[in-house]
């Protein structure tokens, strides 16, 4: 048996250990302490995050750019430490610089007034006050809109020589100094009108289909207004209607700044089709008919609120949500938002305007001999509306609210004939009068022009549909 005998260790015991230590510390201290191009990167990349949002969103695309043509991350570092005149001028380096201190444009910020404007440029209120008292039409110049801009022009003593504003594209007004203090013009440009076609098909609402079809909202209630005699737009609309109309349109210097009068149009609803052409007679009175002349008009329009949900109908035999019984609903419930504005169905004189038991606030139209509408639970009446006074087709006579029975605001809405409730849904209603047989003939030397056109701009429409 062979005895091996084991070497003596080269190193103390001690001191290995206090070399594992060191190590230790060392690998601990470069985890910390990143190196002089770690830490330099990191500083970057801080900094770049500091420039703001508008910075940061421009990342992307400046990525790829080369590193001297990014943003320095010491610039704003420079900017503290230089001298005071030069930290304004670089905070300022942006904006930009008054040309001429003779002329000043103001535009009008949130809680501007006439007079806060003037102090801007350097006028007093007796600046002001001479401006307000050289006419009538001066004191215009107080009706400020945000964003508006004024501009001003002062003589070399710092005194009001013109102040001019443009209120829209068609329309400016304009002050100048004169002899006898300040004379006051408008100038209202005239725009070209043309005329256009549009088209489109009801997917989920009449506005959003015509949004897409390029209608602004003035011109889809006229559309709804025109048809509206016909056609109940809070419960007739479905998929799949149509419709199609030719309009005027304001052009100024090759931009549209409005729209005019629908001219002609066609709606097609559950599969049948309506036509209005407009038409002015001989004494100057404009309305609707259908392309063979038959009014458009009758004597109520079909709802008395605008793209309201009938949420009750007609009824002998309804229980009462408030008294919960059964009783008869002699009328018709659209519910709307408090405050929407209430149509007079027809013409006629109010009877009573005012409360009236449990239909709290209501409005009672008596129309010649053999109609009466009701208007009930309103939230107010509408300025004018009164008891013995009269009323106009289509005229605001209130405004949907909740009083008396009612568990929530709505209009309930009456019709009756001859003193005898009827459903004001399928009420047949009482035709206007057709065109003049005296002016028939001019009436459709204008209306078939128009029908030809919009079936000519819709077969062309459909044709180039059909080639993409």
């Amino acid at each position: 048996m062979t005895s091996t005998t084991k070497a003596p260790p080269l190193y103390p015991k001690s001191h290995i250990l206090a070399a594992s230590g060191v190590a230790a510390l060392l690998s601990l201290a470069l985890l910390v302490f990143p190196t002089r191009e770690v830490e330099a990167k990191k500083t970057y990349i801080d900094l770049e995050l500091d420039q703001g949002s508008e910075y940061n969103e421009q990342q992307d695309d400046s990525a790829s750019a080369a590193p001297q043509a990014r943003k320095s991350p010491f610039a704003d570092a420079a900017i503290a430490s230089a001298p005071a005149d030069e930290k304004l001028k670089a905070a300022h380096a942006d904006e930009p610089q008054e040309t001429d201190p003779l002329h000043r444009i103001i535009s009008v910020q949130n809680g501007d007034t006439l007079s806060t404007v003037f102090a801007k440029v350097g006028l007093s209120a007796a600046n002001l006050h001479e401006v307000l008292n050289s006419s009538k039409e001066a004191k215009q110049l107080t009706r400020l809109k945000v964003g508006q801009a004024l501009e001003f022009k002062l003589s070399t003593d710092g005194e009001l020589e013109s102040l001019h504003s443009k209120l829209s594209d068609l329309e400016s007004i304009a002050l100048t100094k004169n002899e006898k203090g300040f004379s006051f013009k408008r100038d209202l440009v005239k725009p070209d009108v043309q005329t256009t076609y549009s088209h489109g098909v009801i997917k989920s609402s009449l506005f959003l289909s015509a949004k897409r079809a390029g209608l602004s909202h003035t011109l889809t209630m006229d559309l709804a207004n025109v048809f509206g005699y016909d056609i109940d737009f809070a419960m007739d609309i479905r998929e799949g209607d149509e419709f199609e109309l030719i309009y005027e349109k304001k052009v100024v210097n090759g931009k549209q700044v409005g729209t005019g009068n629908i001219l002609s149009a066609r709606f097609t609803n559950r599969g049948k089709t309506y036509t209005a052409v407009r038409y002015t007679n001989k004494q100057g009175n404009s309305s609707y008919y259908s392309a063979t002349g038959e009014s458009m008009r009758k004597a109520f329009i079909r709802t008395p609120v605008d793209f309201a949900r009938i949420s009750s109908r007609f009824s002998t035999g309804r229980r009462h949500p408030v008294l919960n019984k059964i009783r008869a609903h002699k009328g018709v419930d659209y519910a709307a938002p408090r405050g929407t504005p209430i149509k007079a169905a027809g013409d006629g004189r109010i009877s009573l305007a005012g409360r009236h038991g449990g239909y709290g606030n209501a409005v009672i139209i008596q129309h010649g001999q053999r109609y009466r509408t009701l208007y009930a639970h309103m939230n107010g009446f509408a300025k004018g509306i009164r008891s013995g006074s009269n009323v106009k087709q289509g005229q605001i006579i209130g405004y949907i609210g909740t009083t008396g029975l009612s568990t929530g605001p709505h209009l309930h809405y009456e019709f009756q004939v001859n003193g005898v409730h009827v459903d004001p849904l399928s009420q047949k209603l009482p035709m206007a009068d057709p065109i003049a047989s005296s002016e028939k003939s001019r009436f459709m030397q204008l209306s078939k022009p128009l029908m030809a056109q919009m079936d000519k701009e819709k077969s062309t429409m459909l044709a180039l549909n059909n080639q993409r």
